[in-house]
């Protein structure tokens, strides 16, 4: 987000921040700290309104009301009222102003802060306070209007043009929903009972998963492949006997309640879910959890051998991780593969857009970005999202950068920046924020790097630079 700023910065800041003009003289001495910003759609005027030696009555109160005015056009900002002690009660209880009004006793300084859509005719405006003294009965004493500020922004003398990425097109747009169920079994059993304990709940998770899916008109489900997990305790001939029992009872469970081709239907086991142990463990807090990563990790031990080791070396932690992790380790993952059609109508993209995402490829959302005005909050939105839903596509990331640097999110624009690849293109938007940063010879020698590499834009981005002093 771009601000042009009207007080005074130093020179390096006005290359990149926009350069003021507006003059901040102010013939009302309790304005003090007047500051007035804009960003392409929005102005925003701060100050500090200092009250703390001012005299009034109990009843009495002035009103202070800052407005941007040129050539008979006026836009008021919210309003401050200042009150003696019992019109400051009075409004407190019963006083009828706007909800942006800020209330205030005598005796205070101010903070004031404003904002308000900008429109081409502030430019060269001027700001303005007017001044109203009521005193009992709200009756107006008197009123004045003082001059704060005279507006006038100049254009960015480093104002580069962002280079954007076109995504390529899906050929085959196959994405993939996932979960975990915990499926509960008789003791030594494998068969599958859907109505035993917590059954009806975690079967209905994976049947929920693939209707919708199944029903959606736009998807076709081209695989679902369950993957079983037993727990490490016990013979290890014994666990996988269980894993390997247990999973095909629930792909023939899920098989049963669909006409799926047999194909579709995929599954796999683990006869001891160590993986899961180790990962628990390391993330613990655990006494001794460096010695059990050892034991969790010695390849020259049997899993039984291993089994044995953890048990009787850490007889507390192993007690512990049986009772309350075992359980969890004793899963089933499920996956279900499916394809979503093309679509090419931009209206429908940005339905899909709003409600389903994840089934639109970068390059429809790009087609809908190109649809829009360049820079509205709508244009900005899609690649937002594109980065949302392909959080480590290069290509998302580059955009989403540019998207930031042109609103001087620079930190954002960074973060994007370490996944967008090493393409000329993400050379070039890293010289922009390299300049936008303040270290321009950085910036000077990522244009050219960008510019050896094909990217016109990045000569003009260096000249600009050169222009302004800034690099050589």
């Amino acid at each position: 987000m771009r601000l042009h700023k009207l007080c005074a910065v130093a020179a390096a800041t006005l290359a990149v921040a926009g350069q003021a003009l507006a003059q901040t003289h102010t013939d009302d001495s309790r304005v003090k700290a007047l500051k007035v910003e804009r960003t392409a759609n929005n102005l925003f005027v701060t100050m500090q309104l200092d009250a703390s030696d001012l005299k009034l009555g109990a009843d009495a109160e002035i009103i202070y009301t800052p407005a941007i005015t040129r050539d008979g056009k006026s836009l008021e900002l919210p309003c401050v009222i200042v009150a003696g002690r019992n019109r400051h009660i009075q409004n407190l209880r019963h006083g009828k102003f706007a909800a942006d009004a800020t209330l205030s006793r005598t005796g205070k300084v101010i903070e004031y802060s404003a904002k308000a859509p900008y429109e081409a005719w502030m430019e060269s405006a001027r700001l303005t306070m007017a001044e109203e003294l009521r005193g009992c009965g709200s009756q107006t004493v008197s009123t004045a209007v003082r001059n704060l500020a005279v507006i006038g922004f100049s254009p960015d003398r480093f104002a580069p043009e962002y280079v954007f990425i076109t995504p390529e097109a899906e050929l085959v747009k196959t994405r993939e929903a996932r979960g975990s169920a915990y499926i509960d079994f008789e003791v030594n059993k494998i068969d599958i009972n859907p109505r035993y304990r917590r059954n009806p709940e975690e079967l209905q998770k994976i049947r929920g998963t693939i209707d919708i899916i199944r029903n959606d008109g736009d998807t076709r489900i081209v695989a679902v492949t369950i993957e079983g997990f037993a727990s490490p305790e016990g013979p290890y001939a014994e666990n996988e006997r269980l894993a390997k029992g247990r999973t095909e009872a629930l792909r023939n469970y899920v098989r049963g309640l669909y006409t799926f081709d047999p194909s579709i239907m995929r599954s796999s086991w683990v006869a001891e879910n160590w993986d899961g142990l180790r990962k628990y463990v390391a993330d613990s807090d655990l006494a001794d959890k460096n010695g059990i990563l050892a034991v969790i990790d010695a390849e020259n031990l049997e899993p039984d051998a291993r089994e044995w080791k953890l048990k009787n070396a850490y007889p507390e932690q192993y007690r512990f991780l049986l009772d309350n992790v075992y359980p969890a380790l004793r899963n089933s993952d499920y996956t279900v593969e499916y394809v979503v059609r093309s679509y090419t109508d931009i209206e429908e993209i940005k339905a899909v857009m709003k409600s389903a995402p994840q089934k639109l490829s970068l390059h429809e959302m790009y087609a809908v970005a190109q649809s829009l005005e360049t820079g509205s909050d709508e244009y900005r939105e899609v690649f937002e999202v594109a980065v949302r839903m392909y959080p480590d596509d290069p290509a998302a990331n580059l955009n989403a950068a540019n998207i930031a640097l042109g609103r001087n999110e620079l930190d954002r624009a960074a973060g994007y920046l370490t996944k967008a690849g090493d393409t000329p293109e993400a050379a070039y938007a890293r010289g922009i924020l390299a300049a936008k940063s303040g270290d321009y010879d950085r910036a000077a020698r990522a244009f050219g790097d960008a510019a050896t590499r094909g990217v016109k834009q990045a000569a003009d981005a260096a000249a600009q630079l050169r222009e302004s002093g800034l690099a050589k």
